[in-house]
């Protein structure tokens, strides 16, 4: 299993599951900060049709393109059905926000290969790993 240092090096497109409008949630800020440092950023809202001017997208299904890492801002009991829905796509890599935690999520990723990282922040460990896209 890759680190999660690894994971955001080796990343280009991270769909963000439960991306926010609201500019004042991390679900909004988070994705943005990626986005602005080179992240190609999808994010995966059935409320909304945009968020930080990117189109989104429903749900993992109705992705159109393949990525890198799946990013979910839902709550743990969420997290198993999204895990699932992450391993139908064939993502690589899952990553449970901050505070977000499941044992089960983590059993169906690791039984599928999937590279899991819980409970941390990707903003977070960018800006510790100094990681950026842009040349």
């Amino acid at each position: 299993m890759r680190s999660a240092e690894q994971i955001l090096a080796e990343a280009d497109v991270i769909a963000v599951v439960g991306a926010s409008r609201d500019p004042s949630k991390p679900s909004h800020t988070v994705p943005l900060q990626m986005l602005r440092h080179g992240w190609k950023i999808i994010p995966v809202n059935p409320f909304v049709d945009e968020v930080f001017g990117v189109k989104t997208v429903p749900t993992l299904a109705d992705l159109a393109e393949a990525v890198d890492l799946v990013d979910i801002f839902r709550p743990s009991a969420d997290a198993v059905e999204i895990v699932r829905q992450a391993v139908a796509i064939k993502a690589p890599a899952v990553w449970l926000q901050s505070g977000i935690v499941s044992a089960e999520a983590r059993r169906i990723a690791t039984e599928a290969g999937i590279d899991y990282v819980e409970d941390r922040c990707l903003a977070v460990e960018r800006a510790v790993a100094r990681l950026t896209k842009l040349t």
